[in-house]
């Protein structure tokens, strides 16, 4: 856990002009509301579409600390092709003529590690994934902005079609916008400061040697 925290600070706090660094996620829609408390006018009460079929879309994010920018792309699978159509996103938004490197932040769910994903970084070697630590969602800043969209969005909706519900989602990340938070004070437990340390010792021995 701590090499990994320490390795995506590492590369965090050392960015260079022409490099760019992302956390990513994937974030389920689904048409049957989350159910939560909500402020109502008193004496009222909001009906809540809970009975029927429930059906799913999928968004796939990517957040630049940096900036504040949500990059996304949505799909009805959340397969390790919505996962590569982030990636493309991602490379589009970042040109080869101004990013020699991107770093792409994930956690170890199967469609980050599938033999599609390798190819294509394989012929894309601008792009370098991250691996987070195993369940550790307080590592991806990204995770808070997704709490957003399920409090704004989701959460207690009314929409009787999943495609305006997706349309709300992707509107509300859009517009809403910038998404500025910082990374979480787990990267800087001492054990993750004094691996960070140790990187920056290192450094400078693999440069000379």
């Amino acid at each position: 856990m701590v090499d990994r925290l320490a390795r995506i600070r590492f590369v965090y706090e050392r960015l260079r002009l022409g490099e760019a660094l992302v956390f990513a996620d994937e974030l389920d829609i689904h048409l049957l509301p989350k159910v939560g408390s909500a402020w109502m006018p008193k004496g009222t009460q909001v009906e809540i579409m809970t009975p029927g079929t429930n059906a799913k879309h999928y968004l796939a994010g990517a957040l630049n600390l940096a900036t504040g920018t949500l990059h996304h792309c949505v799909g009805p699978r959340k397969t390790n092709g919505l996962f590569r159509d982030l990636l493309q996103t991602v490379e589009a938004t970042y040109p080869a003529a101004q990013y020699r490197r991107l770093y792409v932040v994930v956690d170890n769910y199967k469609i980050h590690k599938a033999k599609a994903v390798e190819d294509w970084l394989a012929h894309h070697p601008r792009v370098t994934l991250l691996l987070l630590p195993t369940y550790c969602p307080r590592a991806n800043p990204i995770e808070r902005a997704f709490g957003d969209v399920h409090d704004l969005c989701t959460r207690n909706h009314t929409r009787k079609r999943l495609l305006d519900l997706v349309a709300d989602v992707v509107e509300h990340l859009d517009v809403n916008g910038p998404w500025q938070y910082k990374l979480s004070d787990i990267y800087y437990d001492p054990a993750v400061t004094a691996a960070v340390e140790n990187m920056t010792m290192e450094q400078p021995l693999a440069a000379a040697g």
